[in-house]
């Protein structure tokens, strides 16, 4: 099972269009994926359109028993192989500033009992709120990698410098945890703005950023507001965004089973072949 925390320091850089893409992607490829939802604001939740549970990662993060997760999961409105442990506004109030190792290891707890399921999530994406508090930080103690979210902004640059800072300082908890890279969102290819703010990310992150961006389409905000996948969109714009989830999700399977330090990869001919074809 690989779980990849999705996270950004700097609100509204596109953490859960990007959590949202990969299971996109992952659905077109048969990857069964869990997303849970931490961010308060339960747009995951809303844009996978799960029927109502009985239960939501509130009560997760207060008991994490087979019975309360099992109550908290329900499937997508995508289609067979994404799940929603379901977010829930209340979250917020478990987002304790210093909530101790406790606190801490209840969403470990909890993804440590799907693993022992006759047919296990290959994937589980964690999607974090802009805020290093003990939802984030329970996603960094759970996961072992984290993909970090940034626009081509000089916000958002020190925002993914503080969220990596926050990787690190998580592995204190997590010695598993490790980044998994950088990926830059909405990328205009014309700006020189952000073309100046990659550059500068790449000598920051080096091969921590990721080869492939996400080009800044309008596709994207209308397909997450019919609640659809990118990939079942079909406009230019989408197909576009659809192949570079494809390409990202790719590597983020390789590097998850590889486990290596280095992420740094050019993508050959069959990748790049079989993402297309997805």
């Amino acid at each position: 099972m690989h779980t990849v925390a999705v996270l950004s320091l700097k609100g509204g850089v596109g953490k859960t269009t990007v959590a949202l893409g990969l299971a996109s992607a992952a659905l077109r490829r048969g990857v069964r994926t869990l997303v849970i939802d931490l961010d308060p604001q339960c747009n995951a939740t809303s844009t996978l359109e799960p029927d109502d549970t009985e239960a939501s990662v509130y009560d997760v993060l207060q008991d994490p028993s087979r019975d309360t997760v099992d109550k908290a999961i329900a499937p997508s409105a995508w289609g067979d192989g994404v799940d929603v442990l379901a977010g829930s506004e209340d979250a917020e109030s478990l987002n304790h500033p210093d909530p101790g190792e406790t606190r801490l290891g209840r969403l470990r707890e909890a993804l440590r009992l799907l693993q022992d399921d006759e047919d296990p999530y290959q994937l589980v994406l964690l999607d974090c709120p802009p805020s290093l508090g003990q939802l984030t930080r329970s996603a960094l103690v759970a996961a072992d990698r984290a993909l970090l979210v940034t626009e081509p902004t000089m916000f958002a640059v020190a925002g993914v410098q503080r969220a990596f800072e926050a990787v690190q300082a998580e592995r204190e908890h997590n010695e598993d945890l490790q980044p998994l890279g950088v990926v830059v969102n909405r990328v205009r290819p014309r700006s020189h703005e952000h073309q100046f703010r990659i550059d500068e990310l790449r000598d920051i992150f080096g091969p921590l950023v990721m080869p492939v961006a996400l080009p800044d389409r309008l596709a994207v905000q209308q397909a997450q507001g019919a609640c659809m996948p990118i990939h079942e969109w079909g406009t230019p714009g989408a197909r576009e965004v659809a192949l570079a989830f494809n390409l990202l999700l790719a590597r983020i399977l390789r590097i998850s089973r590889s486990r290596r330090r280095a992420v740094h990869h050019d993508f050959n001919d069959e990748e790049i072949e079989e993402a297309v074809d997805a």
